[in-house]
């Protein structure tokens, strides 16, 4: 019986020479075309006869695996690129009319930081039809605590005018409450909820298993009030832990994160994009309560850090969840962008939602 590779050859010859016979007996006088159709035999026969060669099929694998990783890692590096960003902060002057003097006030700006590297990921600082473009049609989830609520003000000061800004700050900052909005314009639905604690978030992730519904995209974070109300640093993390089987269980995905398969096969389900919104840098002593200042204090927040880390939870630590990292942009914008210690001007979360906008723009393999 003859072997896989010689029925191979054979084939070959057959598609190859009859069709070049008839074709050089037709078209003798054209060489153009005859030397066309012969490459293009040619061309056919050699895709034909690669899987009976391994080590021309083996060849062809790995340079199509080296581009895949070379794309791969390139996505990655600019992952972990997103917050090298500089800042500026300047002393300007404005005259107070109450006080009938001139006082210093300062003004903040950022950008990303000039280098090769930097440069070469092309990070974009989306504008109001960028986003609309990119989050048309999101079902956005952020929850946690005032931080976050900060966040999701800052993402919506990007999508609406300022008349509508007026009606969200009067809405969203109602005390400890959830908020829940409709941007028509692009038919992005965000919802607010008010999670201070980590069981919290729990409870939250837990119900849209239940409801077999997942946003699009969901930011969590939380820490502050268990800092200032529990202070302790362990308990903390073993709720994280807990936070972190839940998310990994929410995931309509395989083991590896970012796979778009279904359990088992079974269900196709996009996954949501998932953040975790870290604490801010807390200024000790511009905290405004004397219990703040006693429990908030620089060794606790490195402890409460440390267990974020160390839970898994973040995806350099193999978790679910990539880290905005509030932390270092209200570090590197300084004291001078903060009132309370805790909570800072704007622009710190600005940056932070296009951190995650541009991650956006990688994970998805699109440019605006």
């Amino acid at each position: 019986m003859l072997g896989a590779v010689q029925l191979g050859l054979l084939a070959a010859c057959v598609v190859l020479f009859v069709p070049m016979g008839m074709a050089g007996w037709h078209l003798s006088r054209n060489k153009v075309l005859f030397f066309s159709g012969a490459l293009f035999i040619t061309l056919a026969v050699g895709v034909h006869l690669t899987p009976y060669f391994p080590s021309v099929s083996n060849f062809v694998t790995s340079v199509s695996s080296s581009t895949v990783n070379v794309v791969m890692d390139n996505r990655a590096s600019c992952v972990s690129l997103l917050h090298e960003i500089a800042w500026e902060v300047r002393p300007g002057r404005v005259f107070n009319f109450e006080l009938n003097n001139n006082s210093v006030n300062y003004e903040k700006s950022w950008s990303w930081k000039r280098s090769g590297s930097v440069d070469s990921c092309e990070f974009q600082r989306l504008k109001r039809h960028d986003v609309s473009v990119l989050l048309n049609g999101s079902w956005v989830v952020i929850a946690g605590d005032s931080q976050a609520r900060m966040f999701a003000l800052s993402l919506l000061s990007l999508v609406l005018d300022s008349e509508g800004m007026e009606s969200v700050k009067a809405s969203l900052f109602k005390r400890h409450s959830d908020y829940h909005t409709v941007v028509n314009e692009m038919g992005m639905k965000l919802d607010f909820m008010w999670a201070p604690y980590v069981t919290n978030l729990t409870s939250l992730v837990a119900g849209l298993k239940r409801n077999l519904v997942y946003p699009d995209l969901l930011v969590v974070g939380s820490g502050l009030w268990h800092m200032l109300h529990f202070t302790n640093a362990s308990d903390y993390g073993f709720s994280l832990g807990v936070l972190r089987s839940s998310v990994t269980s929410l995931l309509p995905v395989s083991s590896e994160f970012g796979n778009d398969e279904g359990v088992g096969g079974s269900v196709s389900v996009r996954s949501p994009h998932l953040f975790w919104l870290g604490m801010p840098t807390l200024v000790n002593s511009m905290l405004n309560t004397k219990e703040k200042r006693e429990k908030m204090t620089e060794l606790v927040c490195g402890e409460y850090e440390r267990e974020v880390q160390e839970s898994g939870m973040l995806r350099q630590f193999g978790g679910p969840l990539q880290l905005l990292d509030i932390g270092s942009l209200s570090w590197n914008c300084g004291i001078r962008c903060t009132d309370d210690g805790m909570h800072y001007d704007g622009v710190v979360y600005e940056a932070g939602v296009q951190i995650m906008l541009n991650a956006l723009l990688i994970e998805s393999h699109q440019r605006l």
